[in-house]
């Protein structure tokens, strides 16, 4: 790669990375005329750095749907994940979800970044948060999440 190639990838082109997710919360509404989004418990959307109205792809672990939307925070502690409006339509209750939120950022400030997952129990209370370094993440072990493909 040439010095200048090099310097524009560095300085001035963004890359779009996971920056935190709220795994496999369950769904614990679903309004289908509302206007729209998805209603998260605002401890969880604290805990993961998720900001209210900011951009989220939300998966469905039982059905493979996967929509973007925003977050509306609903009140700390009430376990609440409140799919509105058409998304309403991508979920039953109980489903579970993941919520991811990515940001955009340059290939040095990547290498600094700090990703975070949040972890929670089968009443969306948080479990456990993990801090993923990207500096680390050649040297960390996959995941080893209940359910996953690579748990024994």
């Amino acid at each position: 790669m040439s010095a200048l190639h090099h310097r524009l990838l560095t300085t001035f082109m963004t890359i779009s990375l996971f920056k935190a997710k709220i795994h496999r919360a369950r769904v614990t509404q679903a309004e289908l005329y509302y206007e729209g989004s998805v209603t998260v418990d605002r401890a969880l959307l604290d805990l993961a750095g998720i900001l209210p109205y900011e951009r989220v792809h939300v998966v469905n672990v039982n059905n493979g749907a996967r929509l973007e939307t925003y977050t509306i925070p609903a009140k700390a502690g009430s376990g609440t994940i409140c799919l509105n409006g058409p998304a309403a339509r991508m979920a039953s209750m109980g489903d579970e979800v993941i919520l991811i939120s990515y940001a955009q950022m340059t290939h040095d400030e990547a290498l600094d970044h700090v990703a975070t997952v949040v972890l929670v129990d089968e009443h969306n209370s948080p479990k456990d948060v993990l801090h993923l370094p990207v500096s680390e993440a050649a040297d960390q072990p996959l995941l080893d999440i209940p359910g996953s493909v690579s748990s024994s």
